[in-house]
């Protein structure tokens, strides 16, 4: 299918109202982007932050009358009296098949590495998770993911219960798994995570050791001696208490999600349970890590 879009100059006082102007008016989509390649940390749940000087696009159906369109935008209220535009068209691609070209095998730590399922693992004798994310998140890509992999590759998991607590594709438990784990429950609150990590954890062999659950549905009496949850730091603080009756005493934790500015307000929380590490930290994310107090 093609498109076309429109490219609207905005500032952060603007560019909502932008934003509205081009939802009413049709846009199939609306992205703010940097116009000044001047980057800000990724926005809090329920908080929208924009750079001082935004670019906002709009996408439409290439069919669409885009002379009318910005004639429509001139009359919007929320709309600044003179605005700088451009109209393109984009080119059609196959942009699932563009993003399979960009995903390469990774390592993390010593031992492992995170293989895209189309690709030829370049280690054959390393510790390989073959991944398809789908639907869900996880590929290893993002800081957050990667810290809680390397955490994982430096563990003696041999024979050990895990909790992967939002487990996204399933690419940490999968990962627990293939290092030696004897069994990994995944709890997450999206099906398609459920169904991504299942067919995931098929594609490596080891769909017996791995069970999957949504919220309601975790056993009342689960432990284990490692837990990792790599979701936002507002649901690691409210489900903290939770998270803590997962561990066993003595058992591993490893937390991620968070920004470093969130770090050292989770570790101290977190404290109440946990004999809590220093943060370690990869851009701008951290990941806690701490041993479940007897």
């Amino acid at each position: 299918m093609a498109w076309i879009q429109i490219r609207i100059d905005a500032t952060h006082e603007t560019a909502e109202g932008i934003s509205d102007a081009l939802s009413e008016t049709g846009a199939l989509s609306v992205t703010f982007i940097d116009a000044k390649d001047d980057p800000i940390l990724e926005p809090l749940p329920g908080e929208t932050r924009l750079w001082g000087e935004t670019i906002v696009i709009g996408l439409f159906d290439a069919l669409t009358d885009m002379d009318m369109v910005v004639e429509q935008l001139k009359l919007w209220p929320t709309m600044p009296k003179d605005f700088n535009h451009k109209v393109e068209a984009l080119e059609d691609k196959d942009w699932e098949r563009e993003w399979m070209d960009n995903f390469h095998p990774m390592q993390f730590g010593r031992r492992l590495w995170i293989c895209p399922s189309w690709r030829e693992a370049p280690e054959p004798d390393a510790v390989n998770v073959l991944l398809d994310p789908g639907l869900a998140f996880g590929t290893g890509t993002h800081p957050t993911t990667a810290l809680c992999l390397e955490w994982l590759d430096g563990l003696e998991l041999n024979g050990k219960q895990v909790v992967d607590f939002g487990c996204g594709s399933g690419i940490l438990a999968i990962a627990a798994l293939k290092l030696g784990a004897a069994h990994v429950t995944g709890i997450d609150i999206d099906p398609q995570a459920i169904e991504s990590s299942r067919e995931n954890a098929r594609r490596n062999k080891v769909e017996n050791k791995l069970s999957l659950y949504l919220p309601d549905d975790q056993p009342s009496d689960l432990k284990a001696e490692i837990l990792v949850a790599n979701i936002l730091a507002g649901p690691l603080k409210e489900l903290a208490p939770l998270i803590a009756e997962r561990v066993q005493a003595a058992g591993k934790l490893a937390l991620s999600g968070l920004l470093q500015e969130q770090a050292d307000e989770l570790k101290t929380y977190y404290e109440q349970w946990f004999e809590m590490d220093e943060p370690a930290h990869k851009e701008d994310w951290s990941r806690l890590t701490g041993i479940r107090k007897s």
